[in-house]
């Protein structure tokens, strides 16, 4: 992949509105992802198989992967958080599984129902038993930090790295499930993973909640991560991590790559207008900013030149 190139993953329909109290029906998600794809999305993280007892917004997880936009070049990811969930991943025919594993054991408990360690093992046996036509990637969940047990040492984080590796992921995923780093957080550890694992691909996943999550995108790409999870209108957050608010927004993250000569696979107006639109859907204001002011030079700003 170029240096100046950034993938990024749309997670909208998925981490984006999983939190919200307004329930979409299953016409409206598959629209947002329709949206995402005309933007330029070629990879969508567009549902998670759990329980919907516990992720209402969810529950109808196999109609939004039955009728997804195929013939298309985008790849379709789906969430797991244990072996029910990646069988359903599978029967849908998505082209990517993404498992979780949280970085500890009482958010891992709390999000998943058992110890890291469980959630480790059945990962293992996921990689073990997949069949060749899904990859299958991990997220570490809390790389960052913990709403439960407060800061994750390094080590701790690779410890869990480590073991997950050892499985062979075609990528693996850090996230900022609560959105507590800082920029030095990031060099830390995406260096430090990267260190370990050169040919490993590094994704993030990081949330805006503290107001750092695009100076965090930034340092992820100067220390080697080359994918970048973002969400239309900055919308998302997690159900069981205490006020775990929005994902970077992806017409904001568009905005400061194409101005920064960084390439994308995303079209910015497009985003922009797809931002607008779940706005409307989710009938609040999201947090997205570059969706409110436009980008520059405005076509307006064009026109009086002309």
């Amino acid at each position: 992949m170029s240096e100046d190139f950034v993938e990024i993953i749309e997670v909208s329909p998925r981490d984006g509105i999983q939190n919200d109290e307004k329930i979409l029906p299953a016409t409206i998600k598959l629209e947002l992802i329709k949206r995402a794809v005309d933007a330029g999305a070629d990879r969508i993280e567009a549902t998670s198989f759990v329980n919907p007892k516990r992720v209402p917004q969810m529950a109808d997880a196999d109609e939004v992967a039955n009728n997804l936009p195929r013939g298309t070049a985008t790849r379709f990811i789906g969430l797991t958080l244990n072996r029910r969930g990646f069988d359903r991943a599978v029967a849908a025919k998505l082209d990517e599984a993404n498992f979780v594993v949280v970085a500890t054991d009482t958010f891992n408990q709390r999000n998943q129902g058992v110890p890291t360690a469980e959630s480790i093992t059945a990962f293992g046996e996921i990689m073990r038993d997949a069949p060749s036509d899904i990859k299958v990637g991990v997220t570490i969940g809390a790389a960052f930090g913990c709403p439960f047990e407060g800061e994750v040492p390094l080590n701790r984080l690779m410890d869990v790295v480590d073991a997950c590796a050892a499985f062979g992921p075609h990528e693996i995923a850090l996230a900022d499930t609560i959105g507590v780093a800082v920029p030095k957080d990031v060099t830390e550890r995406v260096t430090a993973v990267r260190r370990a694992y050169p040919d490993l691909p590094v994704r993030l996943h990081l949330h805006n909640t503290r107001n750092t999550g695009f100076a965090n995108a930034w340092a992820g790409l100067e220390a080697g991560a080359r994918s970048l999870d973002a969400s239309l209108g900055g919308v998302g957050g997690c159900p069981f991590a205490p006020r775990a608010t929005g994902n970077i927004a992806t017409e904001d993250l568009l905005y400061m790559l194409e101005r920064s000569g960084v390439h994308t696979n995303m079209a910015l107006d497009a985003a922009i207008e797809a931002a607008k639109w779940l706005e409307a859907q989710l009938d609040k204001t999201v947090p997205g900013q570059v969706m409110k002011a436009g980008g520059f030079p405005s076509p307006e700003a064009g026109e009086a030149a002309a």
